[in-house]
C-alpha cells in the first residue's frame, strides 16, 4: 500500500510499518528534530502505525506542536524521577508552555533548590534506561481502578470528569494520564533543564491544597537548551515584579490581593503611557468618555456576560437591587451610544475609554502585572456602516502598531480568530464578521495566523501578539467584530433613505490590560526607560555643600520647563551618589562641583554613555527636549 508524506512523495510501505521507520526511510535533514507526526492533519505518536492512503506530515521541534510534544515527555520524565525518590508524592497536571513545562505535584514536604539537583539527577539516570514510550487506550473506569490502587488520587479527580475512553502513557514502571503523542523512548530526551520552585493551589483553588510546581525546559541540542538559559537570567534580572519594588514603582499588599498600589514614580510612567495613549486617540478622531464601574446586573443579562463571563466577575446588593463590577466597558459605551439620534453622515462614531475593571482570577494565577483582577483597560468601540468595516479594521491595525513601535516592540505576529464553540449571534452574521476582518488585513498587507475556534463568543477577533527582546511572545492588541451586541442593546442610526438601521460595532483595544503593557514596558526596557518615559529623567549631584544653592537654581530651572528632576545635596561622596543614581537607573547626572558653579555649567554624564563633558544648562534642556519628543532613550541618536 502507499501513503502520502507532505514532501509531495507516495512511500510503498507494510501494514506493519510504523511512522518511525517510515521517518527513517525518508531520512529528512532534520531528523534529530523530529518527534511525532500528523496523519490525516491528527497529531500522533511515531510508534503509531502507518493507515494505507493516509497522509503524513512530520513535526519538527520548530512546529509549536512538536515542540509541545517534547516538552510534555519531559515534564513526564521529571514526574517519574519525582516518584522514585518520593513515592508517597501524587501527581497533578503536567504542561507544556511556550518554551518549557511544568508539573504540579502533591509532596508531604516543600522541595528546595538542592531537591531539584537531585531530580534532574534522576532523571539523566533514568534517560539511560532507554525505556519505550508506550500509548495505551483503555476505559475511564480502568483508569480509575489503575490510579487507585497507585494512590493517585489528584488523577482519579481528574478522571471523574473525562470521558469514557481515555489514553495513558508507560515509560518503564511509571504511568501517568494523557492525550499524548509523547516521542518514542526516554533517551529521544536529553538536554534539559530544571528551572524554578513554586506554589500552586490544586486547580487554581485556594480553598484546595497547596502543591508543587516545578519548571524545567528540553531542547534537541545543548546550544539550544544554553541560549535558552540565558535568556531565562536575562529575564530574571528583567522580571518586572523585582523591578516594580527596586525603582519604586508599584506595590501590592494582602489587603487587596492582585490589585497594584502605584508609587509616586510608577504613577508618573502609568500617566505617561495613558498621556501617548490620548494624545493618539485623539489625533485618530476618537471621542473619549467614561462609564460606572458599578452597573446593574439586568445590564449584564442583555450583553450576555453573564450568561458567558459570570465566574469571573464580582457582584453586590445596594438597596435590594443586583450589581455587578464591570469586567469589561463595551455595555456602559453602548449605553452612551443610545442616547444620541445618529445619523448615517456621523458614522463612523469612534468612542474611546480606558476604563477600570475587575475580574476575578485563582490566588495561584496571580503574577504581577501581568495577572492582576483590578485594570484599565485602553477599549475603544467605533459603530460604523457595513461598507466602512475594511477602511476602519484597516485604521486600527496602523494605530496599534504605530503605538507598539512607539514603545519600542517592532516585532508582532497577528492572529484571526474564529466562531468558538460557545458563541451568540447568527451564522450568517459570523461569516459577514468573519470575511470582513480577513479581508481588512489582506488591505493592510499583514499576514496573520488563522485560530480557529478562539473568537470572542460575540464575534472574530484579529490579536496582536508582541515579542520583546528576549523572544517572548505577548497577546495584548485585539480588534473584534460585532454584529450581535447592537442587535440586543438595538442600536440604531437613521439611513440615507430616511429609515432606521442597525451599525455594525467594533471593539478594539492596543493595550488590553494597561497594567500588563506596563509590566512588559519595564521588562522590555530593564527599568532604562526611554526619556519620555522615566521617571525620574534627571538627577542633580552636589560634590560638596557649597554646590547646593547652585543646584537648587538648576533644580528650579529645569522643573519650571517641565522636566522631571530630583536633586541630590545629601552629604555624601559623589562617587556614591553617582552609583545610586546609576542603581535607580536614572537616565541623566547634572553632577555640579566649584567650576561648575564659576561657569554657569553642568558636568552631563548619560546612562550607558558616561561622561560627557560640560554643557550649559540651556543646552541639556535642549538636548533633553529633543530625546522627549523623539521617544529616544539618552544613549541613542549620538
Amino acid at each position: 500500500m502507499k501513503t502520502g508524506v507532505k514532501d509531495g512523495s507516495d512511500i510503498d510501505v507494510s501494514e506493519d510499518t510504523k511512522l518511525l521507520d517510515l521517518l527513517k526511510k525518508q531520512n529528512p535533514d532534520n531528523r534529530s528534530r523530529i518527534f511525532a507526526a500528523r496523519v490525516d492533519g491528527i497529531p500522533v505518536d511515531l510508534t503509531q502505525s502507518v493507515p494505507a492512503g493516509a497522509s503524513v506530515e512530520f513535526i519538527s521541534f520548530d512546529d509549536p506542536t512538536g515542540r509541545e510534544v517534547l516538552l510534555h515527555s519531559c515534564a513526564h520524565l521529571m514526574a517519574q524521577a519525582v516518584k522514585e525518590l518520593h513515592p508517597e508524592a501524587q501527581l497533578g497536571i503536567g504542561p507544556a508552555l511556550e518554551d518549557q513545562f511544568y508539573y504540579d505535584i502533591l509532596l508531604p514536604e516543600f522541595l528546595n533548590p538542592e531537591d531539584l539537583d537531585q531530580v534532574q539527577r534522576r532523571m539523566q539516570k533514568i534517560v539511560k534506561r532507554n525505556l519505550p514510550i508506550e500509548r495505551l487506550e483503555i476505559s475511564r473506569e480502568e483508569a480509575i481502578k489503575l490510579f487507585e490502587k497507585r494512590g493517585e488520587n489528584l488523577k482519579v479527580e481528574l478522571l471523574d470528569e473525562m470521558e469514557e475512553a481515555v489514553s495513558i502513557y508507560q515509560q518503564g514502571d511509571f504511568i501517568d494520564l494523557c492525550r499524548g503523542p509523547h516521542v518514542p523512548n526516554i533517551n529521544w530526551i536529553k538536554n534539559f533543564k530544571l528551572l524554578s520552585l513554586a506554589g500552586a493551589y490544586w486547580r487554581g483553588d485556594e480553598s484546595q491544597a497547596m502543591l508543587q510546581r516545578i519548571y524545567g525546559t528540553c531542547y534537541p541540542t545543548p546550544e539550544e537548551l544554553q541560549d535558552h538559559l540565558d535568556r531565562y537570567e536575562e529575564a530574571k534580572k528583567r522580571d518586572h515584579r523585582r523591578l516594580g519594588k527596586a525603582l519604586e514603582l508599584f506595590s501590592f499588599h494582602p489587603e487587596a490581593p492582585g490589585t497594584p498600589f502605584w508609587h509616586p514614580k510608577g504613577q508618573v510612567l502609568y500617566n505617561e503611557v495613558v498621556k501617548y495613549w490620548t494624545e493618539v486617540h485623539q489625533e485618530a478622531g476618537y471621542q473619549l468618555i467614561q462609564t460606572p464601574t458599578l452597573l446593574h446586573d439586568s445590564l449584564w443579562h442583555l450583553s450576555g456576560h453573564y450568561d458567558h463571563y459570570r465566574e469571573n466577575m464580582y457582584f453586590t446588593s445596594v438597596e435590594d437591587r443586583d450589581y455587578a463590577i464591570k469586567p469589561m466597558n463595551c455595555p456602559g459605551g453602548l449605553l452612551i451610544y443610545k442616547t444620541y439620534q445618529v445619523s448615517y453622515k456621523d458614522l463612523p462614531l469612534k468612542m474611546g475609554e480606558l476604563g477600570l475593571v475587575h475580574r476575578y482570577e485563582r490566588s495561584g494565577e496571580l503574577h504581577g502585572l501581568i495577572r492582576v483582577r483590578a485594570f484599565s483597560i485602553d477599549d475603544a468601540h467605533i459603530f460604523c456602516l457595513p461598507e466602512q468595516i475594511e477602511n476602519e479594521v484597516v485604521d486600527v491595525i496602523h494605530l496599534i502598531l504605530g503605538v507598539y513601535r512607539a514603545f519600542g516592540f517592532d516585532e508582532f505576529r497577528v492572529e484571526l480568530s474564529t466562531k468558538p464553540e460557545k458563541s451568540i449571534g447568527s451564522a450568517e452574521s459570523w461569516e459577514k464578521a468573519e470575511a470582513a476582518l480577513g479581508n481588512a488585513l489582506a488591505k493592510a498587507e499583514i499576514q496573520y495566523d488563522l485560530n480557529p475556534g478562539d473568537g470572542a463568543f460575540y464575534g472574530p477577533k484579529i490579536d496582536f501578539h508582541i515579542r520583546d527582546c528576549l523572544g517572548r511572545s505577548w497577546q495584548c492588541g485585539t480588534i473584534q467584530l460585532d454584529f450581535s451586541m447592537p442587535e440586543r442593546f438595538e442600536l440604531e442610526y437613521v439611513g440615507s433613505d430616511g429609515n432606521k438601521h442597525q451599525p455594525v460595532m467594533i471593539h478594539r483595544a492596543v493595550f488590553g490590560s494597561l497594567e500588563r503593557f506596563i509590566g512588559l514596558l519595564i521588562e522590555q526596557y530593564a527599568g532604562d526607560f526611554p526619556l519620555w518615559l522615566a521617571p525620574v529623567q534627571a538627577r542633580i549631584l552636589a560634590i560638596t555643600d557649597d554646590q547646593n544653592e547652585y543646584a537648587q537654581k538648576i533644580y528650579d530651572e529645569m522643573s519650571a520647563a517641565a522636566l522631571r528632576v530630583e536633586i541630590d545635596v545629601r552629604n555624601e561622596k559623589i562617587g556614591r551618589k553617582i552609583r545610586e543614581a546609576e542603581i535607580q537607573k536614572i537616565p541623566i547626572m547634572l553632577i555640579v562641583g566649584k567650576r561648575e558653579v564659576e561657569d554657569s555649567t553642568v558636568s552631563l554624564r548619560l546612562k550607558g554613555k558616561g561622561d560627557q563633558g560640560s554643557q550649559s544648562v540651556e543646552e541639556v534642556v535642549s538636548f533633553m527636549r529633543e530625546k522627549i519628543k523623539n521617544k529616544q532613550a539618552v544613549a541613542t541618536g549620538g
